[in-house]
C-alpha cells in the first residue's frame, strides 16, 4: 500500500474517496478514528492509501480531478 494523499480536510477526503471508489480503485483511510483521541478538532491528518498496483492511475486520477497538489511524493 502506497500512501498518496495526508490531509485533515474531510471535503477533500470525501471527493478522493468519491473518485477512488468512481474509478474502482481499491483505497483505505487510515487514522479516521484518531478523533476520539484528538478532542473531534481534526487537528491529526488522515491518510488515504492505494494498493501499489493501482498508484500510477490513482494518481493521474486525482491530477486529472485538479487535486494534484494535494498528493504525496511518490514512493521509491
Amino acid at each position: 500500500m502506497q500512501e498518496i494523499v495526508r490531509t485533515n480536510d474531510p471535503v477533500l477526503i470525501s471527493a478522493i474517496e468519491a473518485l477512488l471508489g468512481g474509478a474502482h480503485i481499491p483505497y483505505l483511510v487510515l487514522d479516521q478514528n484518531m478523533s476520539v483521541l484528538e478532542g473531534s478538532i481534526g487537528m491529526l491528518p488522515r491518510r488515504i492509501l492505494v494498493d501499489d498496483g493501482s498508484e500510477l492511475e490513482a494518481r493521474q486520477l486525482l491530477t486529472d480531478a485538479g487535486l494534484g497538489r494535494e498528493l504525496r511524493p511518490q514512493g521509491p
